[in-house]
């Protein structure tokens, strides 16, 4: 399978949750398309490594005392993201494809999680949809820090 040239797709909007949530997406793309291609592993491996280095920004962004994030959220996509380092290491290890499910349901999962936000009032049962382009949202893990 040849590296992708270019991109299929973009973020929807110009906030940082939704280019976030884009980004993980994007991965998982990549990582479904890799498990399939039969070329020794070649663009498993680039697949998984795209996703690791998208997993330590995060990483980085968590752990930055500047992060806007309360603690609680902060340890949970940390420890999830412990998960997702031994995941990708496993994987690395052995480039089965067949094995990445895991993988992809986390980054699908936090990917999920950012393109809603917290109900605005206390009475709005349902997640309302992220913010559109120009709007004020606090981003979920800052990829444009």
């Amino acid at each position: 399978m040849k590296p992708a040239v270019g991109y299929t797709s973009q973020p929807r909007a110009a906030d940082s949750r939704s280019t976030e949530a884009w980004a993980l997406a994007e991965a998982s793309r990549r990582l479904a398309l890799a498990a399939r291609a039969e070329d020794d592993g070649e663009s498993l491996r680039a697949a998984l490594v795209l996703n690791q280095r998208l997993w330590s920004i995060f990483q980085g962004a968590l752990i930055d005392p500047a992060c806007p994030l309360p603690k609680e959220i902060r340890d949970n996509v940390l420890a999830l993201s412990i998960m997702m380092d031994r995941h990708v290491m496993q994987r690395l290890g052995d480039l089965d494809g067949s094995k990445i499910q895991p993988i992809l349901d986390i980054n699908r999962a936090i990917a999920e999680g950012l393109a809603t936000e917290a109900p605005i009032a206390a009475n709005t049962p349902e997640p309302v949809a992220a913010p559109v382009a120009g709007s004020q949202g606090t981003p979920f893990m800052n990829l444009t820090a």
